[in-house]
């Protein structure tokens, strides 16, 4: 063997070598993860990276910071994507419950003052799409219909008609000016798909957070249950 041979072979064992203590490091520390502690069913390491995630989140929230919209020639194609809780086709007689007061028709919310925006809708998976939209001001919804002193409460949570998916907000992110009960999709009702008869928009958050087929809205002291949060997502999902 001669001495370029001798020095590949020795680099080739050094590469081997520092690949298994690499590949031997990950799997170890992926082991601790497993094994640590749950918390509420998601490992206890996991949750803390969670946490710390929501931490900083919430900390860059702004509720003067916009969400950028667009212009009509960059609308772009929906995508379908999660159909849970809205299996079924809607109902005919949908009313939209609100914890402590009579039940909202949708001809309600749509006298209230109808706002348009085109934003960018993005999925914690890595996808987005321009759309526009269309509905009321949640704070103006709120503002409304809300019982009293109910608005002021710091946590809102909502959930779909047949209470399979849920998602909780602050009331900061529930108020901000660009979040919509919105009806409306390019100028057209919405679709099953897309969230019929009226869905949450929140533009400054990730899709999870914009729940589809509003059936109950609650405003509480507590934080309310949120479906992504309880699988290993953050809390805040917000970017």
């Amino acid at each position: 063997m001669n001495m370029t041979d001798q020095e590949i072979s020795r680099r080739s064992r050094r590469s081997f070598l520092k690949f298994g203590i690499a590949s031997a490091a990950g799997l170890g520390a992926w082991a601790w993860i497993r094994n640590s502690s749950d918390d509420d069913g998601i490992p206890h390491a996991l949750r803390r990276a969670e946490q710390t995630n929501d931490t900083i989140s919430h900390a860059l929230f702004s509720e003067t910071r916009l969400a950028k919209t667009f212009d009509p020639s960059e609308i772009g194609e929906a995508r379908v994507n999660s159909l849970i809780g809205i299996e079924d086709d809607p109902s005919a007689d949908w009313k939209l419950e609100i914890e402590g007061r009579t039940a909202v028709l949708l001809d309600q919310i749509k006298a209230l003052p109808k706002v348009e925006q085109i934003t960018q809708f993005k999925c914690i998976e890595g996808w987005d799409y321009i759309m526009k939209w269309s509905g009321a001001k949640f704070s103006d919804f709120a503002a409304a219909y809300a019982p009293t002193g109910a608005a002021q409460k710091p946590w809102v949570g909502m959930e779909t008609p047949d209470g399979e998916y849920y998602v909780g907000l602050d009331r900061a992110s529930a108020m901000h000016q660009q979040t919509l009960l919105a009806y409306e999709m390019n100028g057209q009702p919405l679709t099953k798909g897309h969230g019929a008869p009226l869905r949450l928009l929140i533009p400054v958050k990730y899709g999870i957070k914009n729940l589809k087929r509003i059936g109950k809205i609650t405003f509480s002291d507590t934080r309310p249950k949120d479906y992504w949060a309880e699988n290993g997502y953050d809390y805040d999902s917000g970017f």
